[in-house]
């Protein structure tokens, strides 16, 4: 229900939005204002995405938790969409996300909320009770694959004869 709200309230909000700021400023500008911010907004996001992906990879580099940095990289890709969207109160938000601390903020408010826990199954369904070790073994199977020999040579399935 809340989706349904968003999708009706939110374009009526840009066109409300919309009307007010042309018949302040005109129409010309209103719409030179939101080609810019949507430009201006995208060479932004390029930066800061490119920023996000160097984070992303530093933590994976240095074994620390990816969480933070694949949070920013999401919400700056949100704010990508909605900057790329014709609107001002969507570029608000859009320009909004593309500050860092309200990045931040925002990450910090949605992980208090969440609540993640591990949970792995072994392959005939049971908790599988070795997926964690103390000692930092790792347990697996594996199943060898002879390239020149495939384990079935028949159709896939998904074409048709």
């Amino acid at each position: 229900m809340l989706l349904l709200l968003l999708f009706i309230g939110i374009p009526l909000l840009e066109i409300t939005l919309f009307i007010q700021v042309g018949g302040a400023i005109g129409l010309g500008w209103a719409l030179a204002i939101v080609i810019i911010t949507a430009i201006l907004g995208a060479a932004m996001v390029r930066t800061q995405g490119a920023q996000a992906m160097m984070n992303l990879r530093g933590s994976f580099s240095q074994l620390q938790d990816p969480t933070e940095n694949l949070a920013h990289g999401a919400m700056i890709l949100f704010s990508g969409a909605l900057l790329l969207t014709p609107g001002f109160f969507t570029d608000f938000i859009g320009f909004a996300l593309l500050i860092p601390a309200v990045r931040t903020a925002v990450y910090k408010r949605v992980r208090e909320k969440v609540n993640v826990q591990s949970f792995q199954m072994s392959p005939d369904g049971q908790p599988n009770p070795r997926a964690q070790r103390p000692d930092g073994v790792i347990d697996g199977e594996f199943e060898e694959v002879d390239p020149d020999n495939p384990p079935h040579s028949g159709p896939s399935g998904w074409t048709k004869h």
